[in-house]
């Protein structure tokens, strides 16, 4: 289950069937209509999922990719269309986005591929992409070392032992980079 859904559909008979389908998945859902109002959502309340109407009436959903790879952390993202080309197709995928379901929806698809997105970690490709050339390498490594070992002592209620586990390395060496934090 995810906290917070935006829902990016123009079509607000669809976007309530989606909401009643996918309300048990999301403890918040945040419905907008539009390419701006998208944009205002990300950036005042990062959800942790998107479910992404390809033809907006402010545009495509193109033009939302960068804003969407300036979440942190990044969210899960599926594109739904009755009419993107395959090239629209491509380019969401080269940006992260994780899945593509075709209009008209077959619901039990949908849940489907909600379940299969969710089940795999983030993608991080397009996000590295994104930042070669403005993060200096050695900066990016130590974000990413820090954001591992911070989620890992997290997800161990604090124990070096199960952090080390869960990012498959020695406890000495987890304890080593936490004392070279300090």
């Amino acid at each position: 289950m995810v906290q917070h859904l935006l829902l990016i559909e123009d079509s607000v008979s669809l976007a309530r069937v989606l909401e009643d389908v996918l309300q048990s998945r999301a403890e918040r859902i945040t419905h907008v209509t539009t390419l701006a109002a998208a944009r205002e959502v990300l950036r005042t309340q990062p959800p942790d999922a998107v479910l992404l109407d390809v033809s907006l009436p402010d545009g495509t959903s193109d033009s939302l990719l960068d804003d969407l790879l300036a979440v942190e952390p990044l969210p899960y993202v599926i594109a739904i269309s009755g009419s993107a080309t395959a090239e629209q197709a491509f380019r969401l995928a080269a940006s992260g986005v994780r899945a593509f379901v075709p209009k008209p929806l077959d619901l039990a698809r949908l849940e489907a591929v909600w379940t299969q997105t969710l089940a795999r970690p983030p993608e991080l490709g397009p996000a590295l992409r994104a930042s070669a050339g403005k993060v200096p390498l050695h900066h990016f490594e130590s974000l990413v070392r820090d954001t591992f070992v911070d989620e890992a002592l997290a997800k161990s209620g604090g124990s070096v032992r199960g952090a080390a586990k869960l990012l498959q390395i020695s406890r000495q060496l987890l304890q080593h980079i936490l004392n070279a934090r300090d």
